[in-house]
């Protein structure tokens, strides 16, 4: 398996130089009592525990140990204990949680490069502390008092687990056809009845409980998504003596999946025997808006996944490009010479570099998502607004690029290794197949584009979208200051008057009433916009790598580090953005093939 995963180098020049972290530290009081060295030392841990607890498990668990049910127990890999103990430790869970509730309180820029690292070293484990982080902020945003201190130390401490369960067999992501009930209880709880499914880490055989965060509704509330509310349901409650009893939360089954195999996907029932019970989080009937805070965050951590995964298939595609030896020059006449390694070999090298163009850009966008969440919430006034915009705008994105074109990354990966990419002998076929499932969590690839096109885009008179623009701008302008970039600044400028002209003539259609036409091509409106958002991405990187060469002070690795970045760059403008020609040709294009004709599927 290759040694690497991940570079911290470019994580450094991502949060330092391109993203500024230390803006935070410098103008926040919630930030103060950190510096951008805490923050190194920090990543520091994170690939200490990445190369111990996960990187060397990341086959096995593929492999050996996979998640079933046996008389009645979820066994799972006994490494996983073991992953969620170190998490807790080192305070991974506790990274972005406010100081009061016993919380480091980072910016959330840090807790992602984080997730980058753990995810890179092995994607699939990291479901347990991830979930259970998300499951306790709803918690602690929007729980009573009495449910804070019920469940909070003990889920940031990892002795207890959490999840978010909202998936049910016959709703998928219709959640107003959601059919879990939940019966007002004279104690003040409320009992559970109803089935969920695909509920990752939804159970195990080695934490004392796991705690579920579950939509449901109560009996007589309106019907479609108003009528939603939200519980803690954990697996195991207490009795009047304190004592945990069982909560009548039964795991049916496990998912068989193509991959992510470390983390059981879950079908559990509530209320079997009507002896499952549930506690308000919140009020009533607004259980669907307090989820979309743990499900927008999930949205980016997928994103974050998406780009992790692809990290992990590059530096795999570099190594065995550098050590395996075939072929020789295309031009070498003497059959006799040595054989070179294949990363000597251009198309090799088109591989390599598209790998490390979508990943290295991927987390840029992630990190972009990550400063305007913070802004948005430490920001004042307009900066808060601006921040908030901008984040509800760039969050399907972040989710849909890093997974769709991240599929496609390692696919490439594969095709680096040729038939041995194919095998069990290196890790990119299982690579692929987990990152496979990406385009899917959080909302399909389709829900995304229509999310973007249908509600972001135009979302308070076009104001996100607004937003968007001056952000692109001001990299553009900033661009135009360096000679060498001068013509990716023109480029970038062109894409946007380009993605401005699609996007009015779309929603002319809206206007016009016309609203499936309006969507009936909205992925192809989110790959278009994806890669706009992405050549954003690497001319800010190559701003920042062009100003630190032209100060004179970087040489060796360092410089060899800052070219690496203009060079990707302009790959990521000759050889990505020109397809954006055809797919704003197709979204202009008046030909209707998707609306109606049915009768054409034979």
């Amino acid at each position: 398996m290759a040694t690497e995963y991940i570079s911290l180098k470019n994580l450094r020049f991502l949060m330092h130089d391109v993203h500024d972290v230390a803006y935070f530290t410098k103008n926040f009081d919630h930030y103060k009592q950190h510096d951008p060295e805490m923050f190194d030392i920090m990543l520091d841990t994170a690939k200490q525990i990445g190369d111990k607890e996960l990187h060397p498990f990341y086959q096995t668990m593929d492999r050996k140990h996979v998640p079933d049910i046996f008389d009645g127990v979820t066994k799972v890999h006994p490494q996983i204990p073991n992953i969620v103990k170190a998490m807790a430790e080192s305070g991974w869970t506790r990274a972005i949680v406010p100081e009061e509730y016993g919380g480091m309180q980072l910016p959330s820029m840090v807790r992602v490069a984080g997730e980058f690292i753990f995810q890179a070293a092995n994607n699939g484990a990291m479901f347990y502390s991830e979930l259970t982080t998300g499951a306790a902020k709803l918690i602690q945003s929007f729980g009573s008092e009495e449910l804070k201190a019920e469940y909070l130390e003990k889920m940031y401490d990892g002795e207890w687990l959490g999840t978010m369960a909202l998936t049910e067999p016959d709703a998928g992501s219709s959640l107003s056809d959601l059919t879990t009930t939940a019966t007002p209880q004279d104690d003040g709880s409320f009992k559970i009845t109803g089935q969920k499914i695909f509920i990752s880490a939804g159970d195990n055989d080695f934490s004392e409980n796991v705690i579920h965060l579950l939509l449901a509704r109560i009996d007589g509330a309106p019907s479609g998504t108003k009528g939603i509310s939200l519980f803690v349901v954990p697996k195991y409650r207490k009795d009047a003596k304190g004592e945990l009893v069982d909560n009548d939360v039964i795991p049916a089954g496990v998912y068989h999946k193509m991959g992510q195999k470390a983390a059981p996907a879950m079908h559990l029932i509530f209320g079997e025997k009507e002896n499952c019970h549930g506690y308000l989080v919140g009020e009533p009937n607004k259980g669907l808006k307090y989820m979309f805070q743990l499900m927008n965050s999930a949205r980016i951590a997928v994103g974050v996944m998406g780009a992790s995964i692809s990290s992990a298939a590059y530096y795999a595609s570099l190594q065995y490009a550098k050590e395996r030896k075939q072929g020789r020059k295309i031009d070498a006449k003497n059959v006799h010479e040595p054989q070179i390694a294949i990363i000597e070999h251009a198309d090799v090298k088109r591989m390599l570099m598209y790998q490390k163009a979508i990943m290295e850009g991927s987390m840029s966008l992630v990190f972009e998502a990550s400063r305007s969440f913070e802004l948005s919430k430490v920001g004042d006034g307009e900066e808060r607004e601006h921040h908030q915009l901008l984040l509800d705008l760039l969050t399907p994105v972040v989710k849909t690029y890093p997974s769709e074109e991240g599929i496609k990354s390692v696919s490439t990966g594969i095709q680096c290794f040729g038939g041995y990419g194919y095998t069990e002998d290196f890790p990119l076929e299982q690579m692929l197949r987990d990152i496979r499932i990406t385009s899917i969590y959080e909302g399909t690839t389709g829900i995304q584009s229509m999310d973007l096109l249908g509600r972001k885009v135009v979302m308070k008179g076009g104001k996100a979208a607004m937003a968007y623009f001056q952000e692109v701008n001001k990299t553009v302008e900033e661009a135009f200051k360096y000679e060498a970039l001068k013509p990716y600044a023109k480029l970038l400028k062109k894409e946007m008057e380009q993605l401005q002209q699609v996007t009015m003539h779309l929603t002319g259609k809206a206007m016009q009433g016309e609203i499936e036409l309006f969507l009936a091509d909205a992925n192809l409106y989110m790959e278009l916009f994806g890669l706009i958002a992405i050549a954003w991405q690497w001319l800010k990187q190559g701003v920042e790598a062009q100003k630190q060469i032209d100060q004179g002070n970087a040489a060796g690795d360092d410089l060899n580090f800052l070219q690496s970045k203009i060079h990707t760059m302009k790959f990521f403008f000759h050889y990505e953005v020109p397809r954006t020609k055809g797919l704003a040709q197709r979204l202009q294009d008046d030909e209707v093939l998707t609306v109606g004709f049915e009768n054409m599927l034979v």
